[in-house]
């Protein structure tokens, strides 16, 4: 078979296992905040890869990196470490509240990690009893079957057969639901500093102190899934920065990389010391050329000017949906922090958020949807202001479109 064999939307359904149902365009080439596909369409890129690709496409820093490091070492295993490894494990704690780093693949791997580790700690630290996990319903933390059974979204998880034992779910900003399910069996609260797929839901500041507190009451460590708010995402180098509230283990994914697959759990020695040798471990995880590209991303986006403009340009993002809403009255509500937004649509529009979403990648815009309700935007962190501009006039066409059918 020829390496330029012909590609076309029909071959996905020929070989793939069908539990993805991807969109008609196949894209072959982004630059920036732009892609094209294969006719040569252009797009402008709303969604990043849901929120991994955080400097855009092909940034040059990280095409540098990945291209020296490709030409060096691609992988070894975790009887080696490496340089890459140790010089991004050091730039992450030295930029966190954490003392040590766990590589791994991807978010659910990362969470996978920390809940194992959540479970370890208390069992050597209280007991056999302490075993309960609390997390939180619409909460999303990976597709392994833990972290989908610890995610509260029971459509993910139902139809496998028994599920891990010891996982309840309260209510996300709702600090009486965690009263009511935690106990000194507790080992550990699992959230996201903001709930992404879950329809891009902010926390409270009582809710997310008053957890923090109920942790400390009831010996149980506080996991953070930072996954898709963390790397700049809100602002901030990690949600947590922003939230007066420090967690005791951090899960980091997606823009972690910048489109190159890499995760990683981070914690504070206390607790890391109790995954010892043999406990856990992955194959590719803290792999030299996934570091690489990662040092590259982490080192450009932990930039105190770069931080601030995700500010300026989430307001600029919120104004253009607010004044497109102004004309069409057709969001609830546009929420979210930094660059991740979500604009909820009325009651009148409920469950069609899939419906806009294709309407835009019609006009030539990519964007994403959390839930039936939300649309959801999670653009570059460095896209330009005229390319918001840009896709703001899309995304309005595309409005207009969707009232019109």
């Amino acid at each position: 078979m020829s390496d330029k064999m012909l590609v076309h939307r029909e071959l996905f359904d020929e070989v793939m296992v069908p539990n993805y149902s991807p969109s008609k365009v196949i894209p072959v080439k982004g630059k920036g905040s732009r892609i094209w596909d294969q006719q040569n369409n252009q797009y402008i890129d709303f969604a990043g890869g849901i929120a991994v690709n955080c400097l855009g496409h092909c940034h040059p820093k990280l095409v540098q990196a990945l291209t020296e490091q490709g030409q060096k070492l691609w992988h070894l295993s975790n009887t080696m470490t490496n340089e890459p490894a140790l010089r991004l494990a050091k730039k992450m704690t030295d930029a966190t509240f954490a003392d040590k780093v766990y590589y791994a693949n991807s978010g659910g791997e990362a969470n996978e990690a920390a809940l194992k580790l959540a479970r370890r700690w208390a069992l050597d630290n209280y007991g056999e009893e302490k075993t309960h996990i609390i997390a939180f319903k619409q909460g999303f933390h990976g597709r392994t079957f833990f972290t989908v059974s610890v995610g509260g979204q029971p459509a993910y998880s139902d139809g496998f057969g028994p599920k891990p034992g010891d996982i309840y779910h309260a209510e996300y900003n709702n600090l009486d639901s965690v009263k009511a399910l935690i106990s000194d069996k507790t080992c550990a609260v699992v959230l996201e500093p903001l709930q992404g797929e879950g329809g891009i839901i902010s926390p409270t500041e009582e809710f997310i102190k008053g957890v923090k507190e109920l942790c400390n009451t009831h010996n149980a460590l506080l996991v953070f899934d930072e996954v898709q708010t963390g790397v700049g995402r809100l602002g901030h180098l990690y949600a947590y920065m922003g939230l007066g509230v420090t967690p005791d283990i951090l899960t980091t994914a997606k823009a972690l990389g910048g489109g190159f697959p890499i995760g990683a759990m981070i914690t504070t020695t206390d607790i890391a010391k109790h995954l010892k040798i043999g406990t856990h471990g992955s194959t590719y995880g803290g792999n030299p050329l996934a570091c690489a590209v990662a040092e590259a991303a982490f080192d450009t986006i932990n930039n105190a000017e770069l931080l601030k403009a995700v500010g300026q340009k989430s307001e600029r993002f919120k104004q253009a949906l607010e004044a497109i809403n102004a004309k069409h009255n057709l969001f609830s509500e546009i929420r979210g922090k930094g660059l991740l937004i979500g604009a909820v649509l009325t009651e009148e529009y409920k469950g069609r958020a899939k419906e806009l979403l294709l309407f835009a990648m019609d006009k030539g815009l990519m964007t994403l949807i959390a839930g039936a309700n939300v649309i959801r935007f999670a653009p570059s962190l460095v896209i330009p202001d005229g390319d918001i501009d840009a896709g703001m006039k899309l995304f309005e066409q595309a409005v207009e479109k969707f009232l019109q059918s």
